[in-house]
């Protein structure tokens, strides 16, 4: 075992001193880490486990939540609708937007419990 230097510096004897304090401290200070680390996400599981068991939910195309269709009492052949309500084939024996444009005109509304507009000439 090799002999200690006769002349030791002072960072030399504070670096000696300090390292098993130092050990020991980042030890526990890891240890204590690792622990709530494991309690937080623990908690963050067991609150995205609860909230997925609701239900399933409906997404929307960006992923947001739809909310549900409601009943369809109005409706109008522009270029914003997207499908033809049940009532509106029912009136007019038509299953497609273009169809009932071609008949009807662009614009017209439909109204349940209403007689279908008139077709135009």
């Amino acid at each position: 075992m090799p002999r200690p230097p006769v002349h030791t510096t002072l960072d030399a004897a504070v670096r000696a001193a300090m390292e098993p304090v130092v050990k020991r401290a980042s030890a526990a200070i890891a240890r204590a880490v690792a622990e709530m680390a494991a309690a937080r996400l623990e908690s963050e599981l067991d609150a995205e486990i609860a909230r997925k068991g609701r239900g399933r939910r409906r997404r929307g195309v960006n992923g947001a939540a739809t909310r549900p269709r409601g009943e369809i009492t109005r409706w109008a052949a522009d270029r914003r609708a997207r499908r033809v309500p049940n009532f509106v084939i029912d009136m007019t024996g038509l299953k497609t937007k273009k169809q009932i444009v071609a008949k009807f005109g662009d614009g017209v509304v439909f109204e349940k419990g209403k007689p279908a507009p008139k077709p135009k000439a």
